[in-house]
């Protein structure tokens, strides 16, 4: 535990858009179980080793939630949302559910996604490039291309994407917005998701959410309205919002030292590599995830009690060198990289094959049409994304 008394408030915030705090190592070294005080006033466990984090993701028995479990936010957000409350947390239905989802993120569904979002990406830069440099690419790309396709993959339509975004904000929300606000926000999102559930129940289309009303899963029960409602708002929140804030760090990393981009212009096979590197290198994640511990398990740092409530750093974990030669380097040849900026285990991100998609067509369509990009300020003054349970950049300027 933490020497004597000492609680950290969490989230720790980054020293700058590429640099991490200072405390994950000092952590990982002395305190690997350290007491930390959330947003709401809740006290929490922070685990910061990579072998204290897996374990603990991938553990079947710990979920998101508990009635007892530490408040991450006072005013709650997606942490205590209509999603969390009325999607299945664990179990067989809790597998059932994921089953039916993750049918539509198989490898040959990616494949046949690949020329649509490269086409996309390829507009979207053309547009970027008529409007002139330097640019917010944040704004120009990285933004949009994740909302068009996840728009596209649930049948809503693109034109709405600015709500998603407040609506995902509030959703996400430690300390940027007050109850009232989130509590509109979100009665305003259910509203919308089940207008557009009984939209597609009255005229079923090509996408996730059709095959979801429409079918049932391996115990022949279809899904209430309530959890469609929900699984559309969590689609829609994760599958736009953490995309669209890595695409804008993967390319501050890979630009913050140039001679990165440079060798991928030198060898564009190094994509696939580097798109994982910047994952595990991510030195501004978010807030994590949560566990509640049901039953004491013993980590490396010690006995986690039952009904702990931890926090996993995935962001501190990916940087562990015990598990990472030259954790502290940029390595784009890195192979293997079992990071954990997906999670792991039964709760592992139900979209990570599209997202690694979206970050590697990114890329490769901006190796291939802006050779020259650069950064137009210092990386030290790329300014983080503040007050949000996710991490990011509030714009990347870049220039050509």
């Amino acid at each position: 535990m933490t020497d004597g008394d000492e609680i950290v408030d969490y989230p720790i915030p980054p020293v700058n858009a590429i640099q991490p705090p200072a405390e994950w190592e000092r952590l990982r070294q002395q305190c690997p179980v350290a007491h930390v005080r959330l947003p709401s006033g809740d006290q929490a466990t922070l685990l910061t080793r990579y072998d204290d984090v897996k374990q603990v993701l991938a553990d079947p028995r710990f979920t998101r939630t508990a009635d007892d479990a530490a408040r991450v936010s006072e005013s709650g957000g997606v942490f205590n949302s209509e999603m969390a409350n009325s999607l299945p947390q664990s179990g067989d239905a809790h597998q059932r559910w994921r089953r039916r989802i993750t049918k539509w993120f198989t490898a040959k569904r990616m494949i046949a996604l690949r020329p649509g979002i490269e086409a996309m990406a390829d507009r979207l830069v053309d547009e970027m490039i008529k409007q002139g440099s330097p640019a917010d690419l944040k704004a120009s790309l990285g933004f949009p291309l994740p909302v068009w396709v996840i728009c596209d993959l649930l049948g809503v339509p693109e034109s709405d994407r600015d709500r998603f975004a407040y609506w995902s904000d509030t959703l996400l929300n430690l300390t940027r917005y007050e109850q009232a606000e989130i509590d509109a926000a979100q009665a305003e999102f259910v509203a919308y998701m089940a207008g557009h559930i009984a939209a597609k129940r009255e005229a079923p289309g090509e996408d996730l959410l059709s095959e979801l009303i429409t079918g049932t899963d391996a115990a022949g029960e279809r899904m209430t309205d309530r959890m469609l409602v929900s699984t559309g708002m969590g689609l829609l929140v994760a599958g736009h919002e953490t995309t669209a804030n890595m695409i804008g760090k993967m390319l501050a990393m890979l630009l913050a030292d140039r001679t990165h981009w440079e060798a991928l212009l030198a060898d564009p096979a190094l994509v696939r590599t580097a798109v994982e590197e910047t994952l595990r290198y991510d030195a501004n994640p978010g807030f994590g995830m949560i566990r509640y511990l049901s039953e004491e398990v013993e980590v490396s740092g010690g006995v986690l009690l039952a009904g702990t409530t931890a926090v996993c750093s995935m962001g501190s974990a990916n940087r562990d060198e015990a598990a990472f030669t030259d954790a502290a380097e940029l390595d784009l040849s890195r192979s293997p990289n079992v990071h954990l900026s997906f999670g792991a285990g039964p709760h592992s991100c139900i979209g990570q094959p599209l997202a690694r998609l979206e970050l590697q067509v990114t890329l490769e369509v901006l190796l291939r049409r802006l050779p020259t990009l650069e950064l137009a300020v210092a990386a030290a003054d790329l300014r983080p994304v503040e007050g949000l349970a996710v991490g990011g950049l509030r714009e990347v300027p870049v220039k050509w």
